[in-house]
């Protein structure tokens, strides 16, 4: 058995598409975080997007990630750092509506996401025990998908905000899920 602890990082404040760019995390309130801290386990491996706000974030919790390029959040190519609405409004909703495919010029579409993030778990799971994953919203719910089955429209209308916690227990073979967006 393997129990994931997604954890994603501290607010951005960001109002626009952040993927891969390098934003920092607001860790200046430190009651999420004494919370989120006391109900990780004590002893689990630890992994890190290696974008800053996703490690920083695991560093303010007392952790020791390793990072993996894997997790870092959907790349957004062309619209990184754009709002919606200065996007090409009928890609924009094909890629929203019917995820898949369709990816943003220059980035990724879900289904390159869910491919680079299955391998991490396949890896993890082998190893059993408790992972602590402090990561991002699109890789979060592209975990949840690939527990669950769901199509990436559904995974999609799943909200998960900074600093809660999403448990999936894979039960060597089927999977469990404990809890998605949890704020202790």
């Amino acid at each position: 058995m393997t129990r994931w602890w997604w954890v994603r990082h501290g607010p951005t404040h960001a109002r626009t598409m952040v993927g891969w760019t390098d934003l920092p995390a607001d860790l200046s309130d430190g009651s999420p975080l004494a919370r989120l801290r006391d109900i990780l386990p004590r002893e689990a491996r630890v992994l890190s997007s290696d974008l800053s706000r996703a490690r920083d974030t695991a560093q303010a919790l007392g952790l020791a990630p390793e990072e993996d390029p894997a997790l870092r959040e959907l790349h957004y190519g062309a619209w990184e750092g754009r709002s919606y609405d200065e996007v090409d409004p009928a890609l924009a909703r094909r890629f929203w509506e019917a995820p898949g495919d369709v990816a943003p010029p220059g980035g990724e579409s879900w289904n390159d996401l869910t491919a680079r993030l299955a391998p991490v778990i396949a890896r993890q799971n082998a190893l059993g025990g408790d992972v602590i994953a402090v990561a991002h919203m699109g890789v979060i719910l592209a975990a949840l998908a690939l527990a669950t089955g769901m199509a990436p429209a559904m995974a999609l209308s799943f909200r998960v905000a900074p600093l809660s916690l999403t448990r999936l227990d894979w039960l060597d073979g089927p999977w469990a899920v404990d809890r998605i967006n949890h704020q202790p």
